[in-house]
């Protein structure tokens, strides 16, 4: 069964995130610091690893991208299919359209894996698929041929303790792409890896999310390592404090 999507209907040029002049802050005084994001886009099919210092705020740009964060002011901030306009929502309070957006076009891989322990792994490679109320035949055909090309249909029954930590993240790769997502964000995926099974799990992220037209941001410390598996390097850039107030940006023309 083939995993790619052959008629993706999102246009090949709209953009699946959509930022400009996001700002968010945090803390007070010598603690404060704020993230600006003049632009960003990411379309359909790219791959972007934001890289960056410590404390620079990739994280904090990965949180509000999984709408975890909102935003402390916006110009633009659209995600999704159709662009719809987070920057409104945040506004409007509206935690049920945030929610829906967040289950239906982001897809999360942690440093952890973060997979949860008590369901096996076929059950936590679906539970995207169960909070959308959405996994009858089909999708389960589905997450059965994505565990296959991630070499883990022997294991789908298993439980996380009982895999090892490249096996691990392997089910966090299916869990993030079950649900055909416009959107994979990464959080230091590989961190805790060996080399070969790094670049396993990268391979294996990047070749799934270009079949089914997935977009993924990848946060990471590996510069090399994301430029040799084809994504393009923008960073998180520290600028001068400003009155006490440490701060960076990112900007990404595209």
């Amino acid at each position: 069964m083939s995993l790619a999507l052959h008629s993706d209907p999102r246009p090949a040029g709209e953009p699946v995130a959509d930022l400009e002049a996001v700002r968010r802050e945090r803390g007070a005084g010598s603690e404060s610091f704020r993230l600006q994001v003049e632009r960003f886009r990411i379309r359909p099919g790219e791959r972007v690893a934001i890289v960056g210092p410590s404390g620079s705020g990739k994280s904090t740009f990965l949180d509000l991208l999984a709408l975890s964060l909102a935003p402390s002011a916006a110009g633009r901030f659209r995600l999704g299919p159709g662009g719809r306009d987070v920057a409104g929502l945040w506004r409007a309070r509206d935690d049920a359209a945030l929610a829906r957006l967040r289950r239906s076009a982001i897809g999360y891989v942690l440093q952890s894996g973060a997979l949860l322990p008590f369901l096996t792994v076929a059950g936590n490679v679906e539970l995207p698929l169960r909070l959308a109320g959405s996994l009858g035949a089909g999708e389960r055909a589905r997450t059965q041929a994505l565990l296959a090309r991630l070499g883990l249909l022997p294991l789908m029954r298993r439980l996380p303790a009982e895999l090892s930590f490249g096996q691990r993240q392997r089910v966090a790769v299916a869990r993030a792409l079950v649900h055909r997502p416009a959107i994979v964000l990464a959080d230091e995926p590989t961190a805790s890896l060996d080399a070969d099974a790094a670049g396993t799990v990268m391979s294996l992220l990047a070749e799934l999310a270009r079949e089914q037209g997935s977009a993924v941001l990848l946060v990471t410390h590996d510069e090399r390592l994301a430029v040799r598996h084809g994504f393009s390097i923008v960073p998180c850039r520290p600028l001068p404090a400003d009155a006490g107030r440490s701060q960076s940006v990112i900007l990404r023309d595209a």
